[in-house]
């Protein structure tokens, strides 16, 4: 019942881990305009985002602009686009192999470990994901508080931590939670395997060779 639990948790962590990378990739909320200036009366906030830029007028009117041209991005920008994309990708493979894992290991037990294989696989594949949010999103808030204390950086250039980075690290969180619990389970299934099972890893020690020979026992026999 403990498994069942941990495993259904850690689909539901995956799952929304899933949705968040989805919306931080596109979300324009990266880097936010920061109003330091001493007039209270702010008619524009400006958002930037991997894919495009905002202009917000009283928080009524919105104004977006997808950046014209590829080749001209700035270098990290275009990294941290391929990033979130391939981390995109494989949150949906890993939530794809968590449904397997969970759905096969309740239907098959006389093959403890090729359950085992799908419930390594998504667990594997939730923290790489994990790892590959955290990049980008930690590089651009490093990137945007560098900024913001530094005495060269003009005024209306500084920038602050956008909504979207609050929602990729939370994401993170959810997926390399789940990628725990699902190696976690893993590791526990597999040493339950070994006890219950122990003719799974002795089989292959007593198969007798390709040749056709006979085993040593059989020798001592005759």
């Amino acid at each position: 019942m403990a498994c069942c639990v941990l495993q259904i948790t850690g689909l539901i962590f995956g799952g929304v881990g899933m949705i968040g990378t989805l919306a931080a990739t596109v979300m324009p909320q990266w880097r936010v305009s920061a109003h330091i200036d001493s007039n209270i009366v702010v008619f524009e906030t400006t958002w930037e985002g991997l894919w495009m830029d905002c202009i917000s007028h009283l928080g009524i009117r919105l104004q977006c602009k997808f950046y014209d041209s590829v080749l001209a991005l700035p270098q990290p920008l275009e990294a941290f686009r391929a990033l979130m994309c391939i981390a995109v990708i494989l949150s949906i493979i890993s939530f794809l192999l968590a449904i397997v894992g969970v759905k096969y290991t309740h239907r098959t037990k006389e093959d403890p470990q090729g359950i085992s294989v799908f419930i390594l696989a998504a667990g594997v594949a939730f923290l790489l994901t994990g790892i590959l949010v955290l990049i980008p999103v930690s590089w651009t808030a490093g990137s945007i508080i560098h900024d913001f204390y530094d005495p060269k950086v003009p005024t209306p250039l500084k920038r602050e931590l956008g909504a979207a980075l609050y929602v990729g690290w939370m994401s993170a969180a959810l997926l390399i939670a789940a990628g725990a619990m699902y190696c976690g389970f893993w590791c526990w299934a597999d040493a339950s395997a070994k006890s219950r099972y122990p003719s799974l890893s002795c089989h292959r020690s007593h198969k007798p060779d390709s040749a056709g020979g006979l085993s040593p026992s059989a020798h001592a026999y005759v």
